[in-house]
């Protein structure tokens, strides 16, 4: 489980329970069955209108696997494993196909599994692992992109609560006693539009952008195992195999080889 999401989670749920009773005499009052069915309800029915109920369905395996299952591999860690591989495939060791079978990681053993497995040249097996990661990339910014383009909703159905509580309130106006039920008839409004800041400002969109930041280091990671792959494929020697992999990474971060040779 990703802990660092999971708390990411916990502490928006957080700041909603605190600013909703802090300050408030009666925090009772911002709790609105009807602003809730409005708000939820509403960005519901537009993201299904907009992305189709299969996709609107999918987005709750999207949230959960994404937030809380995926977690990117750390590159220095990624390089001394594929060196370890690397030098069993240059020296036909017997042990390489337990080592691919062994592989946590699936886009390292499916381009293992395929250089073993040898069905295309160097070249050919360059240019599918290639297309595979960029496959494997677009997909899942897709996912992070349409996941951030549903903030937009729950503002809009919040806005749209508020106006239904204005109209309720005006057309109350004129009768005797109204004036007092101005206050409280106005507050009841605004707490949909809460409702939709906080759902898109505290959940919706963060959540996005976290998808597309795992997006992106998830396509870092696989172009190091692309290139990994390749080296790999020609039988170079290790050295050379963490100096070229570890041109993807900042000096602070890159594998040192001559502990690992040592």
């Amino acid at each position: 489980m990703n802990i660092i999401n999971v708390a990411g989670i916990l502490l928006a749920i957080a700041v909603l329970v605190v600013s909703f009773v802090w300050g408030n005499d009666d925090p009772a009052k911002l709790v609105d069955v009807h602003g809730i069915l409005i708000v939820i309800g509403g960005t519901g029915a537009a993201i299904g209108l907009a992305f189709g109920l299969d996709k609107a369905a999918k987005m709750v395996k999207i949230f959960f696997v994404g937030m809380f299952k995926t977690r990117v591999m750390s590159h220095d860690k990624l390089i001394e494993e594929m060196m370890k591989l690397g030098e069993a495939y240059r020296s036909n060791s017997p042990q390489l196909e337990a080592m691919v079978t062994a592989i946590e990681d699936p886009f390292l053993k499916d381009a293992m599994t395929t250089l073993t497995d040898q069905i295309f040249s160097e070249k050919k097996l360059y240019k599918v692992l290639l297309t595979r990661a960029q496959t494997v990339y677009k997909r899942y910014m897709d996912e992070a992109k349409m996941f951030s383009a549903c903030g937009k909703f729950p503002p809009a159905m919040g806005l749209m609560g508020a106006v239904l509580g204005m109209i309720a309130l005006l057309a109350t106006l004129g009768k005797p006693g109204a004036e007092k039920n101005i206050g409280p008839a106005m507050s009841v409004a605004l707490v949909a539009t809460l409702y939709g800041i906080a759902v898109a400002n505290l959940f919706i969109i963060p959540i996005g952008q976290n998808l597309e930041e795992v997006a992106t280091a998830m396509k870092t990671k696989n172009m190091i195992i692309v290139e990994g792959v390749r080296i790999i494929a020609t039988k170079a020697n290790t050295i050379e195999l963490a100096e070229e992999l570890n041109a993807y990474l900042l000096p602070s971060e890159r594998v040192d080889w001559k502990s690992q040779a040592s």
